[in-house]
């Protein structure tokens, strides 16, 4: 995703903190978020990792308010989320999950532009599009492309192309290339961590995969039955220094690295 127009203003910008404060949320008696405090900086990447059932995503869709917390709040900037509506804070934040959910009936510049044409019942400028095919690394004719007509990797760069249509300087994603094989999610997450690095961006990645998540986050947090039990950076993961949770979660890419390792090692030599 290596950009060759500039898009505005969020270039150089710096993406908001953002902070939980005693974030709960119940299911009838299923605990989804158990009194979840913790703090972004601004401008970090954060991945949230753990078990199904967690409250990996419970959490992140606290942010955006897909999710209501029934105790604590959710602060960007210092400003809790539900003193804002939830039209106006949807708007300003970028949002990618990894069903991607473009419209099918409407092509790749319709798709990237929804949110322009629901605010202001307007289409977005053709240059804005291009800029944002630009941004993402795809052609600029794919902007008359239905989504069909595209490889899913190519769909998931134009649902990152429509979260940051809005120009956001906070991105939360969902198991975004989770759907994707193996060479095309490592591609798009590393082109994903340069472009969250050119644009200042805030992101709060949920992600199942641990090897992605230490090489790309600058913190990753790892959840377990609705609260925080690791906080800490990639290094820190790997040492040992976060508790049993993070160590099993460590311990997966480890052993399938030595066991590649090992496989290799058992080759004949010529």
């Amino acid at each position: 995703m290596a950009p060759t127009a500039p898009f505005p203003s969020t270039l150089c910008a710096h993406g908001p903190a953002v902070a939980f404060e005693g974030v709960s949320k119940h299911y009838g008696s299923v605990v989804a978020i158990d009194a979840v405090s913790a703090t972004i900086l601004p401008g970090t990447f954060v991945a949230i990792v753990g078990s199904s059932g967690s409250g990996k995503s419970t959490l992140v869709k606290a942010v955006n308010r897909l999710v209501e917390p029934d105790a604590g709040s959710v602060r960007i900037d210092g400003q809790d989320v539900l003193e804002r509506e939830q039209h106006e804070l949807r708007r300003s934040i970028g949002y990618v999950f990894q069903n991607i959910g473009l419209f099918p009936h409407m092509n790749v510049a319709q798709n990237i532009g929804i949110g322009s044409r629901i605010a202001s019942r307007k289409p977005l400028p053709d240059d804005q599009v291009a800029a944002l095919l630009d941004l993402v690394d795809l052609p600029r004719d794919f902007a008359t492309r239905l989504p069909e007509q595209l490889s899913g990797g190519q769909q998931q760069r134009v649902g990152v192309a429509r979260a940051l249509a809005g120009e956001p300087g906070l991105m939360l994603m969902d198991e975004p290339f989770g759907a994707l094989d193996p060479v095309t999610r490592e591609a798009l997450g590393e082109q994903y961590r340069a472009l969250h690095e050119r644009l200042g961006l805030t992101t709060i990645m949920v992600t199942h995969d641990m090897a992605e998540a230490l090489l790309f986050a600058d913190r990753i947090w790892v959840m377990a039955s609705g609260r925080i039990v690791a906080d800490a950076s990639p290094a820190e993961m790997i040492a040992g220094q976060c508790g049993p949770e993070a160590e099993a979660l460590v311990a997966v890419p480890r052993l399938q690295a030595d066991r590649i390792t090992a496989m290799r090692n058992m080759q004949p030599q010529p």
